[in-house]
């Protein structure tokens, strides 16, 4: 057992098994860690580094996140817009709703865990 992630303290340890072992390796799964990177490059020349399914699925999901915020700001954006100009102009403003009876902006906040779904999983409203 190697105590700490302190790339230097684990290469040192690892080094102790001869390189012919460690060239052995094909594969290592690794988190995102940059030290990691670092000691499975260093220690095991020949594998290849796989990044750990857990880290990249946050990521996706991160990201997928920070989309349907960034589209929900911009449909806050679009709706307020409109509504000045209706006020400007005298009219009633009035959102447009979709098939499912949501407006852009209420659909964009309620997306949140349906896009992490399976889509067999999506309700009749869901799909529309």
């Amino acid at each position: 057992m190697v105590a700490g992630t302190k790339a230097e303290t684990v290469i040192a340890i690892i080094e102790k098994i001869p390189l012919k072992q460690r060239n052995l390796v094909t594969e290592i799964t690794l988190d995102m860690a940059g030290n990691m990177g670092l000691i499975a490059k260093k220690c095991f020349p020949n594998a290849t580094r796989v990044i750990d399914r857990f880290h990249v699925q946050k990521l996706a999901t991160e990201a997928l996140q920070e989309i349907r915020i960034k589209y929900r700001w911009q449909a806050i954006d679009q709706e307020n817009e409109a509504i000045e100009k209706a006020k400007k102009n005298k009219k009633k403003f009035e959102s447009e709703i979709l098939i499912n009876g949501d407006t852009l902006k209420q659909l964009l906040a309620r997306s949140r865990y349906f896009l992490y779904k399976n889509k067999s999983k999506w309700s009749e409203n869901q799909l529309q």
